[in-house]
């Protein structure tokens, strides 16, 4: 019988037909069947790590998704082109499945054992997981088949691993182990530069889908990594790339020590780049931006405080009063909705300090009372609650502002009532709730004022639910 080539000579010769764009789904389909029939002696006996990794390169370049200009729009006929990629990347995945069964079955032959198996799986285990990560979610260059290949595919890599999970994977079982983290994130460093991170399209999925599976305490191993592209992607003009970006600032944040992110003014670098985020009219991004901001706060209100910087405004006061010029504003019902949601949370964190803004917060809160802003009145709720939060934390400044406060609470509780329009009874209640809230809270700091002003209204109110409403006004001592 003619002698067996030996196998490094196969799989680099398919490697470079497959680089070479030769071959196609003919040669996978060998490729496939080569591996399921091959013996691990001869496969992985004389082979190198290096000769496999350079096919697995070949076959992750084959599958990718088209690569695109810096900052080119879409051009016609895309869509087939990501469809033809998807098959590829389904017909590549079942190599790589065919690829780790075999490294599977060559750990329990005590003649190669995990000494020859352990290297090989080095080298492969990055390509393999940032080629599964491309396919694993449904995005534009994926189908049902290439996804499903693709989760198949990253649960066999886990399992070759002897990991539990992708976390476990990426981080690590325990602190003081190395996970595949740094392996993964040294192949994407080339595609996440200034000039290249936008022409693989899948680039910044992959690595907004593989940070968040990173935590505390691991993280911060990796911030001089991971932070920069998170600036470069968070500063696109798209505003699909910002909130991307934005968003991994957020686990950035949450993740990683306070101490860590202060070094080298990392923190205040942040800051910046969310403060600049404020002008933006993009409802999804201001939210992401806010709540973000909301983490990042007391880090550098501590950092303030250790550094003996007796400044007496903090960023916390220029975001806030940023926010509330931009609400006074602001016509649209999607915006207004988000900066309610969060002003309570901004109000909370400056306490007693809110005293500072009172003047400002007042005309945004006689403003939004005023316009309802459809069935789940969420930005009502919102300025009910910042109401709330204001008098418990500045009612000594309340007593003045008594009487403009009450007129738009009545006037507000006798529109909710007066509401014939699509406005459910659950939420109908719970406004007159919070406003009742916040009358008792404003009859305690006025020691009263509030029960001899709605004497008269009780007496002439005809409606139960509003008699009730003023009545617990009353009754509360």
């Amino acid at each position: 019988p003619p002698a067996v080539p030996p196998a490094e000579q196969v799989l680099l010769q398919s490697g470079l037909r497959l680089s070479r764009g030769a071959g196609g789904p003919g040669l996978l389909r060998d490729l496939g069947a080569l591996l399921r029939a091959a013996d691990c002696r001869w496969l992985f006996g004389a082979v190198s790590p290096a000769a496999l990794g350079e096919l697995v390169a070949a076959l992750s370049g084959y599958a990718a998704p088209q690569q695109q200009q810096q900052d080119a729009a879409e051009l016609p006929g895309r869509d087939g082109a990501h469809a033809a990629a998807a098959e590829r990347a389904a017909d590549v995945g079942s190599v790589f499945l065919q690829l780790l069964e075999k490294l599977e079955a060559a750990k329990t032959q005590e003649c190669l054992g995990i000494p020859v198996v352990g290297p090989i799986l080095c080298r492969v285990t990055g390509p393999v997981y940032i080629f599964a990560a491309t396919h694993v979610v449904e995005r534009p260059w994926t189908s049902a088949r290439s996804r499903s290949v693709a989760q198949e595919l990253l649960a066999s890599l886990v399992r070759a691993a002897g990991c539990g999970s992708v976390a476990e994977f990426l981080r690590g079982k325990s602190e003081d182990e190395e996970g595949r983290f740094a392996a993964v994130m040294g192949l994407l460093k080339q595609q996440l530069t200034k000039d290249t991170w936008k022409r693989n399209p899948a680039t910044k999925f992959v690595f907004s889908w593989t940070l968040p599976h990173v935590t505390r305490p691991w993280l911060s191993h990796y911030l001089e990594r991971v932070l920069p592209p998170s600036l470069l992607i968070s500063d696109d003009y798209q505003e699909e790339n910002k909130i991307l970006g934005v968003r991994c600032l957020h686990h950035i944040v949450l993740n990683v020590p306070a101490a860590d992110l202060c070094q080298f003014n990392r923190a205040q670098v942040v800051y910046h780049a969310l403060y600049n985020h404020l002008y933006s009219r993009e409802a999804p991004l201001i939210q992401a931006v806010l709540l973000c901001l909301l983490d990042l706060l007391p880090i550098l209100e501590r950092a303030r405080r250790q550094q003996k910087q007796l400044r007496p405004t903090g960023p916390c006061d220029e975001v806030l009063q940023l926010v509330l010029t931009h609400m006074e504003a602001e016509h649209r019902l999607g915006l207004r909705r988000v900066y309610a949601r969060t002003l309570p949370a901004f109000v909370q964190r400056l306490g007693i300090l809110v005293a500072r803004h009172l003047k400002r917060l007042e005309r945004v809160i006689l403003g939004y009372l005023e316009v309802c802003d459809g069935p789940e009145e969420e930005a009502r709720l919102g300025i009910l609650e910042t109401l709330r939060c204001t008098v418990e934390y500045a009612w000594p400044r309340m007593p003045c502002r008594l009487p403009v406060l009450l007129k738009a609470l009545l006037k507000m509780m006798w529109d909710v009532h007066t509401d014939q329009g699509s406005t459910p009874e659950p939420v109908k209640a719970a406004l007159l709730q919070g406003a009742t809230e916040c009358l008792i809270l404003l009859d305690r700091c006025s020691e009263g004022q509030v029960k001899v002003l709605l004497g008269g209204v009780y007496s002439s109110c005809a409606d139960t639910r509003l008699r009730e409403c003023i009545r617990r006004v009353h009754e509360n001592t």
